[in-house]
Formats: C-alpha cells, sequence, structure tokens
C-alpha cells in the first residue's frame, strides 16, 4: 500500500507579530481602492484602442462597462474573504464557534 501524505493544515498559526498582522490586513483591504480605477483605465484603454482598431465609437462604453464588472467582482472576493477571516477569528477567540459569547451577568 503506497504512503500518502496528508493535506498540510491551511489554518496554521502565523509567525507574524499581531500589529504587523494588521497592517498586512489593513493594506489588503486598501487594495480596494487602487483595484476599481485601475480596472475601468484598463478597461477604457482597450476600448479605445479597439475603438481606433475596428474605426468603431462604442467599444470604448463596452471596456469601461467591462472594468467596472471585473473590478466590482475583485472587490466582492477580497470582502467576502476578509469576512470569512473575521467570523473565523472571533470564532476562534470565542472558542464555541457559534458568535458572541454570552454575557455574564
Amino acid at each position: 500500500m503506497p504512503f500518502h501524505r496528508p493535506i498540510p493544515d491551511s489554518n496554521q498559526p502565523s509567525k507574524m507579530s499581531s500589529g504587523l498582522k494588521g497592517y498586512v490586513e489593513a493594506e489588503k483591504l486598501m487594495q480596494i481602492a487602487m483595484v476599481m480605477p485601475a480596472a475601468v483605465a484598463i478597461g477604457w484603454a482597450a476600448g479605445y484602442g479597439a475603438d481606433h482598431l475596428f474605426n468603431t465609437h462604442w467599444l470604448t462604453i463596452v471596456g469601461i462597462i467591462l472594468g467596472c464588472v471585473s473590478g466590482l467582482v475583485y472587490v466582492i472576493q477580497v470582502a467576502v474573504l476578509a469576512e470569512k477571516k473575521a467570523t473565523r477569528a472571533d470564532a476562534a477567540d470565542n472558542d464555541s464557534g457559534k458568535g458572541n459569547p454570552p454575557s455574564a451577568s
């Protein structure tokens, strides 16, 4: 019977300090501010170039719309990933995995 390596655990603790980890997470979320305008600019440039190549006047608008859609898809992916990480971190801090701890009265 062949030896099968186990799948590595993706929840291994990070070796970064908590302050540095916060800066890294903030930088990931700040990408959103750069991705949207860049996606729109790339879409505009591609549409403008296609307009001149094919001698049309409407491909610039299509390029801008496609740039907006692609930027928005990336923003949603980043936001969902950040929400999953925050939920996992809350569950790990809570030790129950079921939301906020009950208040002590």
